[in-house]
């Protein structure tokens, strides 16, 4: 198994954060790397929902994608189950720390070997990810 780890703060309350991903109208907004669109076909956020969407890449590639929600706990943690290839659990904890929060990103893979070929990818796209939620809810680039 292998696990990408990011860690930002917001100068955002969990609250905030929570809305961000909990309401569809802002998390299309945000969601994937820089230059990156979305499409959202379904999206059930309630434990066992489904979330079908398609990403759109700076190029116009479509690329679809399945998830199911296995965990929500408000304005604390979220856990995504993406249900097509590449395989991967997502869990999103929100920490209130000071005036803000801390988010915890973490990205398994079960499968090491597809960790390794797209890590490349991954961790600089799951920075851009939180660099968009941070513009999402501040209006203001993060510091990292």
């Amino acid at each position: 198994m292998t696990t990408f780890s990011t860690t930002r703060y917001f100068a955002a309350s969990p609250a905030t954060l929570f809305e961000a991903i909990r309401n569809p109208e802002r998390l299309v907004r945000w969601w994937g790397p820089l230059g990156f669109s979305n499409r959202f076909h379904a999206f059930d956020f309630q434990p066992g929902g489904e979330w079908r969407f398609d990403m759109i890449g700076p190029d116009g590639t479509v690329h679809p994608n399945e998830s199911r929600f296995e965990h929500i706990e408000p304005e604390r943690r979220v856990v995504i189950q993406h249900t097509c290839a590449p395989f991967f659990r997502l869990a999103i904890t929100l920490e209130p720390t000071g005036d803000g929060t801390t988010l915890h990103w973490d990205q398994t893979f079960a499968d090491t070997r597809i960790a390794e070929a797209v890590a490349h990818i991954v961790k600089p796209a799951n920075e851009e990810n939180l660099d968009r939620l941070g513009v999402e809810v501040t209006g203001l680039p993060q510091i990292t």
